[in-house]
């Protein structure tokens, strides 16, 4: 996180206000001809896992709709700061994406400082491709089968219980530090490198409760090792069926998802932003695009840029009243 810090945010608070709005920076000059070559979509991840599915399944489509290549490039490390970098001084011409997500423009940025880029002004929205909205399962031997026996568990033993994440500042950790303040309960945060290692000791009972995306914990659920107890999200995750969400548990708010987007350099003509827009928004809705994150219960999400740029905005303000909340602070 140390490294983060050095990666992460000129001008936060400055930024925002562009991010939300028309996109200024944006050029108009015409774009015919575009795309003459391939264009390369950045994703922030290793090949695999949630984001680069995401960014393999929608590239054929886009590619189709372009009629030039989407290749796939994953540059990963410091949080999505590497990549967001890369393309952030790239060249403004629709040809270099990047996908960004929740750790680039939602949490990180409260996280880090001293950011070679401003992730709120040297990037504008395109559209926004998917969200994987998170569970919370617990590991089976704790006997517990509702969230009620969980937090009844930890108002009788106050930081004893303990909640594993991928590591300190991602989604999973934020989920459970906002679960901890919904329901007024204190547990103990156990970070990790990764999901992997995560998921084998929460399986191994040396932590009792992780939140992250449903694909990542299904298969243990489904051996008995893990119990989901709810679903973070508006509606029933689809492979969690029989888990209430938190609102009708009567704990409202609690609703988080990995969620991932386009965007470009911020002095992309507007004409090409425009395209992309409709191109992937098309895309996202092909029945076997639609088929193929369904089955990884990850939603499709399309919308213009005006749209992305205020979901983002939205994020962003949410999560960091969240940090603010739980005290999480840059290490």
């Amino acid at each position: 996180m140390s490294r983060l810090r050095t990666l992460f945010a000129l001008g936060i608070a400055a930024g925002l206000p562009l991010i939300a709005g028309a996109q200024p920076a944006a050029s108009s000059t015409p774009s015919a001809g575009y795309p003459s070559r391939p264009v390369k979509l950045v994703v922030p991840v290793p090949p695999g896992g949630a984001a680069d599915f995401i960014a393999r399944t929608i590239a054929p489509r886009l590619s189709a709709s372009l009629g030039q290549p989407v290749v796939v490039e994953n540059r990963a490390g410091a949080s999505g700061a590497i990549a967001s970098d890369f393309v952030a001084k790239s060249a403004a011409d629709g040809y270099t994406l990047l996908q960004n997500s929740i750790t680039t423009h939602g949490i990180g940025p409260h996280l880090a400082s001293k950011l070679p880029y401003d992730p709120m002004k040297d990037l504008v929205p395109v559209t926004m491709l998917a969200k994987l909205p998170l569970i919370m399962a617990v590991n089976a031997g704790t006997g517990w089968r509702s969230v009620q026996d969980l937090i009844a568990e930890a108002r009788r033993s106050p930081g004893r219980v303990t909640f594993a994440s991928s590591g300190k500042g991602g989604a999973p950790h934020l989920s459970g530090e906002l679960f901890r303040i919904v329901a007024g309960v204190d547990l103990l945060h156990v970070p990790y490198k990764g999901s992997g290692p995560a998921v084998t000791d929460l399986v191994g009972g040396q932590v009792q409760i992780m939140f992250d995306g449903a694909p990542s914990l299904i298969a243990q659920v489904q051996s008995g090792k893990l119990r989901v107890l709810a679903a973070a999200s508006a509606e029933r995750n689809p492979l969690a069926p029989d888990a209430p969400t938190f609102r009708e548990l009567g704990l409202p708010g609690i609703e988080v998802a990995l969620w991932y987007g386009v965007m470009v350099p911020a002095a992309t003509p507007t004409a090409v932003i425009e395209r992309l827009a409709a191109d992937i928004d098309s895309a996202l809705r092909v029945p076997e695009v639609v088929e193929r994150f369904r089955s990884q219960a990850t939603e499709p999400m399309g919308g213009s840029p005006r749209q992305a740029a205020d979901f983002i905005r939205a994020e962003y303000a949410r999560w960091g009243d969240v940090i603010r909340k739980a005290g999480v602070s840059p290490d």
